[in-house]
């Protein structure tokens, strides 16, 4: 027999049994599914948790001036910190795993337009303060290193802070009064969405030069008139990381002399820490739903198996005839082997297909703010059906051998019902 007299021969036989090749079928189907939503929904949990915590800022650790907790050096404990105007330039040169060190300064001020009034939060930093902090430019252009070189009153709002000062009118090139201070609008934020805040939503802001906000909106007593509020910052890579957060802590231990491993002196966000957390979450979760996908394959596998080995035995005197005119035993293999490929490998196929276009028709509804949709990749769409060949060869190979084991002389006896 043929390979494609074998096939046709199978396509018939299963054809023949239309109810159980469906049933079977199903079952390595759902699996095949099951695995690429599960899978797709894990990924998108975390590239949807990503996306928010890229829109705060990245990889980015804010480092607070606190109290010190324990003596050093002679000195009490209990001391009131404060974080200077200069402290980055140092703390910089001691850190050579970090890419910014940024000082951040923030006061709220009574702000006007032509247009309109409002109470906002005047933040000012240096200019990679944009790229660290996600501020997307919807028009215009964020202040540069030679707008604070040179001191010069540039303002660029917040989408929401736009809105307040100029409603739907035109906002650049247009002079705002920041206190008593005239600024000129040189850009204009995009809305972008914000989890988390240690001052307030961006989109609610005035930025400014760093230079600028020192001379017209420092800090007032008991905090001295050169203080910032925080620092900003990154490291170089994400390896960097802890490196990086151990030279910050050593350097401002020397600077203002407090023992290094004194957290409450610099207390530090790290949202690196954050995001090392929500991905351990989130792949455990994956890998949790892929093993249920897979144990859901394996059922399938034993389905198929069950299946093949009922075939046998209803064929049992077919089986004998075919051997009693000459079929070998690597012809009858071969039939129920192709036989159990062929269920295999078409529900996975199908499997697959629903899969993906169901993650495709859930893409097009809009999603939740943490969520970027269903995710399927090609990496777990191969593993899936690596697997579902290991099962296939694995389910197949024992009733094909059963049924090439089978006496003729007995076959040709054997009664079915009997």
């Amino acid at each position: 027999m043929n390979f494609r007299d074998l096939l046709v021969d199978t396509v018939r036989t299963l054809w023949a049994h239309k109810l159980r090749t469906f049933l079977t079928m199903f079952g390595i189907a759902w699996g095949i599914v099951s695995i690429t939503l599960m899978v797709g929904a894990g990924e998108g949990l975390r590239v949807g948790q990503e996306k928010v915590a890229g829109d705060f800022g990245k990889d980015i650790m804010i480092v607070f001036a606190g109290r010190t907790s324990m003596q050093a050096g002679g000195v009490r404990a209990g001391r009131r910190l404060w974080w200077t105007s200069t402290d980055h330039i140092f703390i910089k040169e001691q850190s050579p795993n970090c890419g910014y060190v940024l000082p951040e300064l923030g006061n709220n001020a009574a702000i006007h337009s032509r247009h309109n009034s409002a109470n906002l939060l005047i933040t000012g930093s240096l200019p990679p303060f944009q790229e660290i902090r996600s501020i997307y430019i919807g028009e215009g252009r964020f202040y540069n290193w030679e707008d604070d070189a040179e001191t010069r009153a540039v303002a660029v709002l917040g989408s929401e802070a736009k809105k307040q000062l100029f409603g739907t009118r035109e906002a650049l090139g247009e002079t705002i009064y920041l206190g008593n201070f005239p600024y000129r609008v040189i850009g204009v934020m995009r809305e972008k969405e914000q989890d988390s805040s240690y001052d307030g939503r961006d989109i609610n802001k005035v930025f400014i030069p760093f230079s600028r906000i020192l001379r017209d909106f420092p800090n007032t007593p008991p905090a001295p008139p050169t203080s910032i509020d925080r620092l900003l910052v990154t490291p170089h890579t994400f390896a960097d990381h802890e490196a990086c957060k151990r030279q910050v802590q050593r350097a401002l231990a020397s600077l203002y002399n407090f023992n290094p491993l004194d957290e409450e002196a610099a207390s530090i966000w790290d949202t690196v820490e954050n995001a090392k957390a929500f991905h351990k979450m989130t792949d455990g979760m994956k890998y949790f739903l892929g093993a249920v996908g897979i144990t859901s394959l394996f059922l399938g596998g034993i389905g198929v198996m069950n299946v093949m080995l009922i075939a046998v035995r209803e064929r049992t005197r077919e089986i004998g005839v075919r051997k009693a005119v000459g079929a070998t035993r690597a012809a009858i293999m071969s039939q129920f082997f192709v036989e159990s490929m062929i269920v295999v490998f078409l529900s996975g196929g199908v499997g697959l297909s629903v899969g993906w276009g169901f993650c495709a028709l859930v893409n097009l509804l809009p999603m939740p703010q943490y969520f970027a949709g269903l995710l399927p990749n090609w990496e777990s769409s191969l593993v899936s059906f690596a697997l579902l060949g290991t099962i296939a060869v694995l389910s197949a190979l024992y009733p094909a051998s059963r049924a090439a084991s089978v006496d003729p002389i007995e076959a040709l006896r054997y009664e079915p019902g009997a």
